[in-house]
């Protein structure tokens, strides 16, 4: 587990490989263009996973994406790791990462949503909705 290296800079996003698994992987965010990717890792605190130093151009395993007001509210999202490093870590160097994060301290509320790695984020706290009708969504398809 030591060989990964976490950084919130953005600026280590590798966003091609962050873009194809958002774009062509993931469950939740599948056909998201490219440059509604680009802005909403602009507008967020964002964590990559490393194997190694990212300074030294080492590959980025995995990533999590924060929307926060830094004061009461945050929510977890696009939080993937490459199949191959799963089991090996990384989800865990990350979510410490993340929870440690200065801005992620004294929140209020913190929410994410998953289908399918509740057993991971509930070892940092998260438990399912007290209250579920109380929340509502608009969902909107991505326009191209």
């Amino acid at each position: 587990m030591g060989h990964y290296v976490v950084s919130s800079d953005t600026r280590h996003v590798d966003r091609d490989l962050v873009w194809r698994f958002l774009h062509d992987e993931s469950y939740w965010a599948q056909g998201v263009p490219r440059d509604v990717m680009d802005r909403a890792i602009d507008g967020s605190i964002c964590f990559s996973v490393f194997e190694g130093d990212p300074a030294q151009g080492s590959p980025q395993v995995a990533f999590a994406r924060v929307v926060t007001d830094r004061a009461t509210f945050a929510w977890l999202c696009d939080v993937f790791v490459l199949e191959q490093h799963r089991g090996k870590g990384a989800g865990r160097t990350l979510m410490d990462a993340v929870m440690s994060h200065p801005d992620m301290q004294g929140l209020r509320n913190v929410l994410l949503a998953t289908r399918d790695a509740h057993g991971l984020y509930a070892k940092y706290g998260f438990v399912p909705l007290a209250e579920p009708a109380r929340w509502m969504a608009i969902r909107r398809p991505y326009r191209g």
